[in-house]
């Protein structure tokens, strides 16, 4: 199952031109600066912004192949904008049945009740969308385009009208829609917490460009061409909350290749959560440290070295066990100090490790 993607139309300021075999499972996030081509992209998909070349196949069926496209209201996908889009003369029940009449009954793979029950509208289904607050109409519009029962949803920075407070209340929601529909998800965004906590490929775009496009652990720990989620460069890893400490308020996460203690954020023992260890954060030694107020340090292997934004730094790519991955971010001199070079076996100090979902 798979997403194909290639385009190379002019746009104003840019030149959309991209080649990209995604995951037809799991969310996929568009991800880069403003500007850079990422809705662009969605529309190209959607069949939105007519083209007069290209292919976009959706888990083998062909929605463009050159100038020849199906038309968008012909293709299977649910579509959600920045700015929702509902009838405001109409009841939230009537919007949602709108979206329902796309679907045949044999297409209907999402039943009404799950969909209004995943993003917790059920309350306003008689009330007119007019008079809801932003993130209402938000899920609102969620809800709407799962009722169609799509192949493919398409999400265009869906949380980029909320504050803050109404983002932490909105994420919930989302990560329940995309753990427990069978439905791939390209999702825009350029806020680094979303991608960290939703994302399971990562596609960074400038220019209208990909410049690396994989699973996001494996992209976010690449030195050759970093790519920073926010103020620095890090990984994020997904663990298994495995011991609860309550005296102390720590969790300890088990990962593929070691354990880490976190804050504890009140999952439950056995929860699959999301760790974010930044570059910065991690100091290399050679043996084990001791009388140390870290509380986390695991045994690593060099993999790469390369030159970081400033002439006086380093990144170093760490193998942890055989799957996973740390960035480490350290001065030119320590690195030649150590005498650090692929293949060693060194000792990695974590000062601080976030919990993110």
């Amino acid at each position: 199952m798979t997403i194909e993607a290639r385009f190379r139309q002019d746009y104003p300021g840019f030149t959309l031109d991209v080649d990209l075999h995604l995951p037809g499972r799991g969310v996929t996030a568009l991800f880069g600066p403003s500007g850079c081509g990422k809705s662009t992209l969605l529309r190209c998909i959607a069949g939105l912004n007519p083209s007069e070349s290209g292919r976009c196949v959706v888990n083998g069926e062909v929605w463009q192949d050159g100038a020849q496209g199906l038309p968008t209201h012909r293709r299977d996908l649910g579509y959600v904008f920045q700015e929702p889009q509902l009838f405001a003369h109409l009841s939230v029940r009537a919007n949602l049945q709108f979206g329902r009449a796309r679907a045949t009954a044999a297409q209907q793979r999402v039943a009404w009740d799950r969909a209004i029950g995943l993003l917790g509208i059920g309350h306003l289904l008689e009330r007119r969308t007019a008079g809801l607050s932003v993130g209402e109409r938000q899920s609102i519009a969620n809800a709407r385009a799962l009722i169609t029962s799509p192949r493919l949803l398409l999400m265009d920075e869906p949380l980029a009208a909320l504050d803050l407070a109404r983002k932490n209340e909105f994420m919930p929601y989302l990560e329940r829609l995309t753990h427990e529909l069978d439905i791939p998800v390209v999702y825009v965004s350029h806020a680094p917490d979303e991608v960290a906590r939703l994302a399971d490929h990562i596609v960074a775009m400038e220019a209208g460009r990909a410049l690396a496009s994989g699973p996001l652990a494996e992209v976010l720990s690449r030195v050759d061409l970093p790519i920073r989620l926010g103020e620095d460069a890090g990984v994020v890893l997904e663990g298994v909350v495995v011991e609860r400490d309550a005296a102390w308020s720590l969790a300890r996460v088990a990962f593929p290749g070691g354990c880490l203690w976190v804050r504890d954020g009140g999952q439950d023992k056995g929860a699959t959560v999301r760790i974010r260890i930044l570059a910065r954060d991690v100091s290399l030694a050679l043996s084990p440290a001791t009388d140390t107020s870290l509380l986390n340090s695991l045994p690593v292997v060099v993999d790469q070295l390369a030159d970081d934004s400033h002439p006086a730094l380093a990144l170093c790519r760490l193998q942890v066990g055989t799957s996973s991955s740390l960035l480490a971010r350290l001065t030119r001199r320590s690195a030649a100090a150590l005498g650090l070079t692929p293949g060693q076996a060194v000792w990695a100090q974590i000062k601080a490790v976030a919990l993110i979902g």
